[in-house]
């Protein structure tokens, strides 16, 4: 593992794109977005045309984190080259999207607390990524694939739009709400207590007055604000939080915060059943010791794909010895088996 950048066999092409969608997003965030896309070995050489692979980050990730170099790691972008460096895979186009926003991230939703970032990927994204690349420019060759918030975005993404996207991988996407979010309500109900008077306002204040300087508890009280913004925000963009301030849940508002989990959107309405159903590929991972109970987001949403028809030939699941961390490894495995089930 050198501690230096790797010779790429592809390459990579990073352009700002600038969204219609997220221009007047309400948080007042950019909507000029860097689109970082991988062109497969032998791409500059052809004119074949290639599946294509979308990959969202998980929350507080932006796009130039992917090249960061851990110790004895290497970063996924040159994990991913390697898939295909040796020719054995069949080859992909692989595009990464920024979908961050500055309560660090948008879990690739629209909603008027965050803006417009799930119509930003699939209606600009993926058909400037099909006029400017040679891709196969239909849903049946277009997967995505992410982890943690990602993997939530590779969730359900197709289930809102399986008219864009046929083929999806989920590394310890958030499902099964009632397990990966309710146990966090009480503890973030007193942190607020008793470090801000209960007040997000009084939080944001002292939290902008400290860039370059935040703690881990400040990333959980903003993680759960930026869940509310994307799950349950006002048309008029107020945030209203699922619980009090006692960490109960406020049932009308958790409920809306369930109609957006994949779990339960895939068991309580037809048209997500029979969109998880017509998925060409599906894969589900998650760490057997996931610090977030994610394992068990990932095995229900395995059942929901069993119970929808996805047949088990076009079905991986496993929960491997790991944490939520640390498991970029993972990534180019279903990479891999993606690019040859939409090969087939």
């Amino acid at each position: 593992m050198l501690p230096w950048s790797a010779e790429l066999a592809g390459r990579f092409d990073q352009t700002i794109f600038d969204s219609a969608f997220l221009r007047g997003n309400p948080l007042g965030d950019p909507h000029e977005r860097p689109v970082l896309v991988y062109l497969p070995p032998g791409y500059d050489e052809s004119d074949q045309r290639y599946p294509s692979i979308y990959v969202a980050m998980g929350y507080t990730g932006h796009l130039g984190m992917w090249f960061n170099r851990q110790p004895f790691r290497q970063p996924y972008p040159e994990l991913l080259d390697a898939v295909f460096a040796t020719g054995d895979v069949p080859p992909a186009i692989v595009v990464f999207v920024d979908a961050w926003t500055k309560l660090g991230g948008s879990q690739y939703l629209d909603s008027p607390g965050t803006g417009q970032y799930h119509s930003y990927l699939c209606d600009e994204i993926v058909p400037w990524v099909d006029e400017r690349y040679r891709t196969i420019a239909d849903r049946d060759h277009r997967a995505i694939t992410g982890k943690s918030s990602g993997g939530y975005a590779a969730m359900v993404t197709p289930l809102l739009r399986p008219d864009v996207f046929g083929a999806l991988a989920t590394h310890a996407g958030d499902a099964a709400f009632e397990v990966c979010y309710q146990s966090g309500f009480p503890l973030t109900a007193r942190r607020l207590r008793d470090q801000y008077d209960g007040s997000y306002q009084k939080f944001f204040a002292d939290f902008e007055n400290r860039a370059g300087r935040t703690t881990g508890d400040d990333l959980e009280l903003l993680e759960m604000y930026g869940y509310a913004a994307a799950y349950s925000a006002e048309p008029d963009g107020t945030v209203l939080l699922p619980h009090d301030e006692l960490g109960q849940i406020i049932p009308e508002i958790w409920q809306r915060w369930l109609s957006r989990d994949p779990v339960h959107m895939v068991a309580t309405e037809t048209r997500y059943a029979e969109a998880l159903g017509s998925m060409r590929a599906v894969w589900i991972d998650a760490g057997k010791q996931d610090e977030y109970y994610l394992d068990f987001g990932a095995t229900a949403f395995h059942r929901a794909a069993l119970r929808a028809g996805v047949p088990e030939e076009r079905l991986y699941f496993e929960l491997f010895d790991g944490k939520h961390g640390g498991i970029e490894y993972r990534y180019p495995l279903a990479v891999e088996w993606l690019c040859r089930q939409l090969a087939a």
